[in-house]
């Protein structure tokens, strides 16, 4: 099995004479004041959660946008800071963006444009020239930080997401022998969706700049590779899975995305976690004998009011489960300038509202809404104590809350129901997928997991934590890390 050790290994042995750089919008630590006292914070979320252990474990330096309040306070004078703050393993070095830059390249263009324009969620993408000018701006400060942090060595880049489209290109203007490669984090669109996008050629030119592109599934290279041939005329050698334009190959690869298992499955077995598994029932207000959680960030692509609609559905159809089930929906309140996000919450609560009216008895209702923030051990805690772990996404690129739930299910006590339009329902094909779209066919699949057999829900999760096991986050930086080796 590839692991922490055997991905050392490989950095100790071919990266040896490389600076090796992570560039992603969101920083792996905060520092944020609590009164006079500053707090290191770890971020939440998928690309955090993937990519520390692997920085923990290669080291290098992970540049980033500055959000914490107190992060100006911490760093040196080359914006720097060794990171995590208790244990040092890698420098974490930051940029500075206006209000007016933040607004307009983050809640702007990245998540009115190309959120919108990549998720097949039916919201109509807003695409603003004035956003796009910042957004070019803030992919050329990325850049820059890029450049100076490279001084004299022979760089590695490895950039994240959809917030960097461009900085590739003006990476390789300054440093053209520079390795440079980026991880797309989401669903890539087919060719018919992209086209509306109004700056798509400056786009896939910058990502070209790239010498390897990476995206979670096959499905979203071919997406890719059939906008290339489309919209850039592009020479596209479909059997390398390759594309080559104005002189500059670069190579396109899935690399399904996951966890560190081990670690996750540790944690989740310690006295900490199972000390707050006890004391769960007796914090969640209404009593219950089967509990389904989930957990994500408030996000109209993660089909949060689709799954409260199916939990109606699923007591009216099976009233025998009133005043017994009760759904825990943890939601990370996210992008709250914009007004989707805005009007999205006001839904999620109202709806709640009404569905918990309908059903009232006593000291029962159905669901229970946590939007505050949640320790890390009670984060497992809730994984471990659910008898379903539903992941409803309406279209996403992996899912990783699919993976931990797998990974933090250490008694094979609970199921995992996965929504189908997620690429980690190519590799958990022993949950029970549901169509978020259908909420009758959602409101019998909760039934078949809660009444699933236990010896069979034993059997398919021992099958998923195998899977997720053997395929853990080092294994998937190590193979990412061998393909730009052969470049």
């Amino acid at each position: 099995m590839f692991d922490r050790k055997s991905l050392q290994n490989l950095i100790k042995e071919k990266l040896t004479d490389y600076k090796f750089i992570v560039v992603s919008n969101r920083q792996p630590y905060t520092f944020e004041y609590a009164g006079r006292k500053i707090n290191c914070i770890k971020t939440i979320g998928g690309l955090v959660t993937a990519l520390d252990p692997v920085m923990q474990t290669a080291g290098g330096t992970w540049i980033a946008y500055s959000s914490g309040d107190a992060d100006a306070d911490v760093l040196d004078k080359d914006n720097s800071v060794k990171i995590p703050y208790e244990n040092p393993q890698y420098t974490q070095k930051l940029i500075f963006l206006t209000k007016e830059e933040e607004n307009g390249y983050y809640y702007g263009y990245a998540n009115q444009g190309l959120w919108p324009l990549c998720h097949i969620a039916y919201r109509q993408p807003v695409f603003s020239i004035s956003d796009w000018e910042h957004y070019k701006n803030a992919n050329k400060k990325f850049a820059e930080s890029v450049v100076d942090a490279i001084g004299l060595e022979k760089p590695f880049v490895w950039l994240q997401d959809y917030h960097l489209t461009l900085c590739a290109g003006f990476i390789k203007e300054k440093k053209p022998d520079a390795v440079v490669s980026l991880f797309w984090h989401i669903p890539w669109p087919n060719p018919e969706v992209f086209r509306v996008c109004p700056q798509k050629n400056e786009i896939l030119e910058g990502l070209l700049s790239n010498d390897l592109l990476g995206f979670h599934i096959k499905y979203h290279c071919h997406n890719f590779l059939e906008t290339c041939e489309l919209e850039l005329e592009a020479k596209v050698d479909w059997e390398e899975s390759a594309v080559t334009y104005k002189g500059h190959k670069t190579l396109i690869r899935d690399f399904p995305i996951s966890i560190d298992f081990d670690k996750l499955s540790e944690m989740s077995s310690g006295e900490d976690v199972s000390r707050k598994v006890n004391e769960l029932p007796t914090q969640i207000d209404p009593p219950y004998e089967v509990l389904a959680l989930s957990i994500d960030r408030i996000d109209y692509t993660k089909g949060i009011l689709e799954k409260i609609k199916a939990v109606d559905r699923f007591l009216e159809k099976y009233p025998e489960y009133q005043k017994r089930f009760v759904f825990f929906q943890k939601g990370a309140l996210s992008r709250l300038h914009i007004k989707a996000y805005k009007h999205l919450i006001d839904e999620i609560q109202s709806l709640a509202e009404e569905i918990n009216w309908k059903y009232r008895s006593g000291y029962w209702y159905p669901i229970v809404l946590l939007n505050t923030k949640i320790d890390y051990i009670t984060h497992l805690a809730l994984y471990r104590a659910c008898d379903l772990c539903i992941v409803g996404s309406l279209h996403d690129g992996m899912n990783l809350v699919a993976k931990e739930f797998i990974a933090a299910n250490t008694d094979n006590k609970g199921m995992l129901l996965l929504s189908q339009f997620t690429g980690a329902a190519r590799e958990l094909k022993n949950a029970v997928l549901i169509n978020p779209f259908d909420a009758d066919g959602f409101a019998d699949a909760i039934k078949e997991a809660i009444e699933m057999p236990k010896e069979i829900k034993s059997e398919r999760i021992i099958r998923m934590r195998e899977n997720v096991k053997e395929n853990n986050i080092f294994r998937w930086a190590g193979k990412f890390i061998k393909e730009l080796i052969r470049i």
